[in-house]
Order: C-alpha cells, then structure tokens, then sequence
C-alpha cells in the first residue's frame, strides 16, 4: 500500500454538483455546481476565505475549481490533474448503486489501485512542498484516506463544500473530521498580511 507523508490539509470537496443532484456517478466527466452548490460553496468561505493559504490547489474540473473559486474568494493556485476523481469507466452517468464497487475495477475505468497510487502520489507532492494546504476535489480523496487508515474505502459520503480536516493520527492512523477553526490558528489572515 502506497505510504502518504504525515502532515495535514484541508480538504473540500466540492458543492452539489448536478449529478449529484440526480444521483448519477460523475467520475471524470464535468459536470457543473447547482445553485444549491454555489451556495454551499458560498457559505464554507466564512471559514475559508480570509485564511492567507499557503497553497490552494483543486482538481481541474468546474464543480472543484468553482467550488474553490467560491470558498476563498480568489481563484485556486492551481490546479491539478491527479486530484480528479476516479474514472468509473462504464459506471459513469449511471444511478449510484445501494453499495459502490469501490475495490473493482470498473470496464474502462480505473482501478482502485491505480487511483490509490493515483491520489497518494499528487498529495506526496503537493505536502512535501506546502504546510497545510488547502486542497479541492471529489469524494474520492477521502475514501482513499479512509483505505490507508483502515484498509477499506467504506463509510459515510463526504458531504458537500463542508472542510474537512485531515491529519496524522497516531503512528499510521488518520483523522478526518470537521475542520475547527483551531485547527487553522497557525495560519496567517489575509487582513494580517495585506
């Protein structure tokens, strides 16, 4: 199993996106925020916006970058290609199932081992470089974190545009919860360096 360095982020996946407003499997394809979404979005900048980040990074497509877009006020360093979510190949733009196949691999999809490698290696090199970033993208993430702290991607969806906080645990665990505005104290303000 691929080892991410230990250091936090924050996470924020993005708003609702209208495939998940119809339920459907995303994937890759690119999809856009609903209005719900835009709003969501909107509303995790209270806590957000006014962080002086190191590094905000989001995965290239709309519903992320717009999503980071919103919840800082400023458009994202960068963005980046290894953030997206997993190519579900065959599954795309279908209902999402009672329970998802997260350990198959989908017909012209991607393995979940190759996305495995696929997130831990973009995370190794954004983390090696930034001290807590923050970092925009898809469900998926998580679930690749969940599998590295417990060896299995199973447990509740993320939800929408709330920032989550990711960070060692323990020798080999991870925590992921709400973020708490402590956790970011060691972080300028942007009204503190303008």
């Amino acid at each position: 199993m691929p080892e991410l360095i230990r250091r936090p982020f924050v996470f924020l996946r993005h708003g609702q996106s209208t495939s998940n407003l119809n339920r459907r499997i995303a994937g890759q394809r690119d999809v856009p925020l609903t209005a719900q979404g835009e709003r969501e979005a909107r509303q995790a900048s209270a806590l957000l916006g006014d962080v002086a980040w190191p590094l905000i990074v989001a995965s290239p497509l709309e519903r992320a970058r717009r999503t980071a877009e919103l919840a800082t006020g400023r458009a994202p360093h960068c963005l980046v290609g290894g953030l997206k979510e997993r190519h579900w190949g065959e599954h795309e733009e279908q209902l999402i199932p009672e329970t998802m196949p997260y350990l198959l691999s989908p017909k012209g999809g991607e393995s979940w081992a190759d996305f495995v490698t696929r997130i831990v290696a973009t995370l190794n090199a954004l983390l090696v470089e930034h001290e807590t970033p923050l970092i925009v993208g898809h469900s998926g993430l998580i679930r690749v974190i969940r599998y590295l702290d417990s060896g299995s991607p199973e447990g509740p969806r993320t939800d929408n545009a709330v920032p989550q906080w990711v960070a060692p645990h323990g020798t080999r665990g991870w925590e992921i919860r709400p973020l708490r505005e402590p956790d970011m104290a060691h972080l300028p303000r942007l009204s503190t360096t303008t």
